[in-house]
């Protein structure tokens, strides 16, 4: 709880916790007091079954000093440990501190494990059983969620086994996207194109790749392509790895290759967000996992069952 904006929230949190402890002990002086007053056997006058009546009995004193004993710990607690808003506590104590120590050891641990891959090429490490088989845990625990535990993805996440990458698939360049992440933007072009016009830019873009389409509808969108697309896919739709660009004239769609699907994208854009990993990854994690993304598509290492 030391992360607050301003210190109101700190102070609002403090005060309810101190408060609700306060009005416990009050209420327990509180209700003990109205019974001496009153008497022991006071009737509160509610009967049931005819004979059977409900007194207001004074507390077993056992259950009394529990309660206050209860309350003064909650206290002592709050003194000692983190709970009153962004006050550490006397004695410091903060989970965060304990976690990153326990990151620390585990590291170190692993660093044995590691050391001997750092000082490996990339390509060499992506041919080491052991080392194939840490970076597929690795990949299960981090890719699996979006590119499948196969690394085939699915719409709109890359396949990683199939050697056609978006920003290169050197292991340098796999070292960046996972570190820093990606974001990858299409935009619409709803403003400037119609969709009947969308419908011939998409039939000329599928002859690119072969795919059947209509000769006359291509020539009519071959012009526009060229004037608005060819921008970042470039005059012949090869793509540019430089900015993500796919290459249109292969067999490799991300969203699909069907007219509808590449009118979509056309009017509606499309952003893809890779997360940087650089937070949640050391440096070693890292470069195990780039030699096993890397060998999907080049040693031919691709995960059991991928039918590579």
């Amino acid at each position: 709880m030391s992360d607050f904006f301003t210190d109101f929230w700190s102070y609002y949190i403090a005060a309810i916790a101190l408060v609700g402890i306060v009005w416990c002990i009050w209420l327990l002086f509180s209700q003990r007091k109205v019974v001496k007053v009153a008497g022991a056997t006071e009737d509160t006058g509610h009967v049931w079954d005819g004979d059977l009546r409900e007194l207001n009995n004074p507390l077993p004193r056992w259950w009394m000093w529990m309660f206050l004993l209860a309350c003064l710990f909650g206290l002592v607690y709050l003194v000692l440990y983190p709970g009153l808003g962004s006050y550490a506590g006397v004695l410091k104590t903060s989970s965060r501190v304990e976690l990153e120590a326990h990151r620390k050891a585990a590291e170190q641990v692993q660093s044995d494990v590691y050391g001997k891959y750092m000082q490996m090429d990339v390509k060499q490490v992506a041919a080491d059983p052991a080392a194939r088989e840490i970076g597929q845990r690795l990949f299960l625990n981090y890719c699996a969620q979006c590119h499948g535990s196969d690394a085939r993805g699915s719409r709109g996440f890359p396949n990683l086994t199939d050697n056609d990458w978006l920003y290169g698939g050197d292991p340098a360049t796999i070292t960046q996207t996972i570190t820093k992440g990606r974001n990858g933007v299409m935009p619409s072009f709803a403003s400037t194109i119609d969709g009947k016009l969308a419908g011939d830019v998409a039939q000329y873009v599928r002859s690119l790749s072969g795919l059947s389409s209509d000769p006359i509808r291509a020539s009519r969108g071959e012009s526009t392509f060229k004037s608005t697309c060819a921008a970042c896919h470039g005059s012949s739709g090869k793509g540019n790895q430089a900015l993500g660009a796919p290459n249109l004239s292969d067999k490799v769609w991300l969203y699909g290759s069907s007219e509808a699907n590449i009118v979509d994208a056309i009017l509606k854009g499309h952003n893809n967000h890779m997360p940087a990993h650089e937070e949640i990854l050391t440096p070693e994690r890292i470069r195990m996992l780039t030699a096993y993304v890397w060998g999907l598509s080049n040693n031919g290492a691709a995960p059991a069952g991928s039918g590579q």
